[in-house]
């Protein structure tokens, strides 16, 4: 097996790796780093966590030099993955330090526009890079290294355009890198048209099957909570991620576990950037034992020491579980991946078991206490609201309160989530006249 050094990397990239203590490379890393050191555009097939930054991140570091403009570009989808990728990039060039801009959305832009004045990589999400672009603060003409990072996941989100636009913004003459779990005939298309000659390669999952163990439960839904919370009492584990469909879900699920004396974070879109790095930070620390989330944190997230991934809901996309369970058994540890099925997620699951072709053995179901449930979620989908809100959006046909034709007196602001009375903004008023 080769070492790192004899895939042609550096001195001051091989001191930072010795100094991680990093081994072996893995196998994306042994394809990848020739080709891209080389100046060949890569296709790359990976999963998260198999050393992809490393894999273009190599090329990045030895290929540009500081102080002559921005000459590399990392496109993510997600707000966490530009911070994991930046990170990672600081890290690997330690001794041949290089001036790095992270951009995303949902921060101040400033303190962005004056990094991107020194930057000479800059790691970005597509919209937030667009809105660079339409600033003029954000000059691609100096591009040497463009990568393309979790591609699949992008062009689920929607940004196939917004990559287009932004590649056809850089230089004709540069390095394309596109690194994704999995290859679609989208970025197969997209290949052909912005890559020249592109290598592809392909690295088997770094989940280990015969290391990872799946089984599901069958559980009533009122009982759902309560066997989580029993099962995450009384299992011995390192670190658990409970993936959910929504963010209510994610919600509720905390705070009931919490209410259990469980010790959980929450983590999703909602969330405000701040709460989003500090959430990871408490759990990277291990300050924290589980974290609830939805998909968001499914990809692009470096957490290591996952024992077990609970799936509280079951994904609608098949594809998802695939990348949820893929947070464990990693490295050659073992890993335990959990589906608690109700009535309304056997439709999904059997997607799972058709698309994806795993084997999931069926448990017998514990007799539990229940646990304290101060509120149900409801979804957004039963014309509703969310949780009985007569308040903004609690829609049942009618028009006769608030905003958006919500059929009690609440108003906006009139919430009866606990069972109150509504006194919002708007009860009984001449701006919302009810019954």
């Amino acid at each position: 097996m080769e070492n790192f050094k004899e895939l042609g990397l550096s001195d001051p990239i091989l001191k930072v790796i010795e100094e991680m203590k990093f081994e072996q490379p893995g196998l994306i890393q042994k394809k990848a780093i020739p080709l891209v050191l080389a100046g060949e555009d890569v296709i790359a097939q990976s999963a998260t966590g198999s050393g992809k930054t490393l894999a273009f991140g190599a090329g990045v570091i030895q290929n540009i030099s500081q102080g002559k403009g921005i000459q590399a570009m990392v496109l993510v989808p997600t707000r966490e993955l530009a911070e994991q990728v930046c990170k990672d990039l600081k890290a690997f060039s330690k001794y041949k330090p290089l001036n790095m801009a992270t951009i995303y959305g949902g921060v101040s832009i400033n303190p962005q526009m004056k990094a991107l004045h020194y930057a000479d990589v800059v790691v970005g999400t597509p919209g937030r890079v667009l809105d660079h672009m339409q600033r003029r603060t954000l000059d691609l003409s100096k591009i040497k290294i463009f990568v393309l990072d979790e591609a699949d996941r992008m062009f689920d989100m929607g940004f196939i355009d917004d990559v287009r636009k932004i590649i056809t913004r850089c230089p004709n003459e540069r390095q394309t890198l596109l690194f994704s779990a999995t290859i679609s005939t989208s970025i197969i298309d997209l290949a052909r048209k912005y890559m020249r000659n592109p290598q592809r390669i392909e690295a088997e999952s770094q989940v280990d099957p015969s290391k990872l163990a799946q089984i599901y439960y069958n559980v009533e839904d009122k009982m759902k909570i309560s066997i989580l919370a029993h099962l995450l009492k009384n299992t011995k584990m390192g670190l658990a991620m409970v993936f959910c469909n929504s963010r209510m879900s994610t919600e509720f699920v905390t705070r009931t576990l919490r209410g259990a004396e469980i010790n959980a974070l929450s983590l999703h879109g909602g969330h405000s950037q701040e709460k989003r790095n500090q959430v990871m930070e408490m759990f990277h620390s291990q300050k924290f034992d589980v974290i609830i989330c939805t998909d968001v944190a499914a990809r692009g997230l470096d957490v290591k020491g996952v024992t077990h991934v609970y799936n509280y809901d079951i994904p609608k996309e098949s594809k998802q579980y695939i990348h949820r369970i893929g947070r464990t058994a990693r490295a050659g540890s073992d890993g335990m991946a959990v589906n608690l099925l109700s009535e309304k997620d056997h439709d999904n699951f059997s997607r799972v078991l058709r698309d994806n072709h795993v084997r999931i053995k069926k448990e017998e179901t514990p007799e539990v206490e229940r646990v304290q449930i101060k509120y149900e979620p409801r979804e957004r989908n039963d014309n509703r609201g969310f949780n009985r809100n007569r308040g903004f959006g609690g829609n049942r046909g009618g028009g006769r309160g608030g905003f958006s034709g919500n059929r009690g007196n609440g108003g906006f602001g009139g919430n009866r989530r606990f069972g109150e009375r509504p006194r919002g903004f708007g009860n009984r008023s001449r701006f919302n006249k009810s019954r």
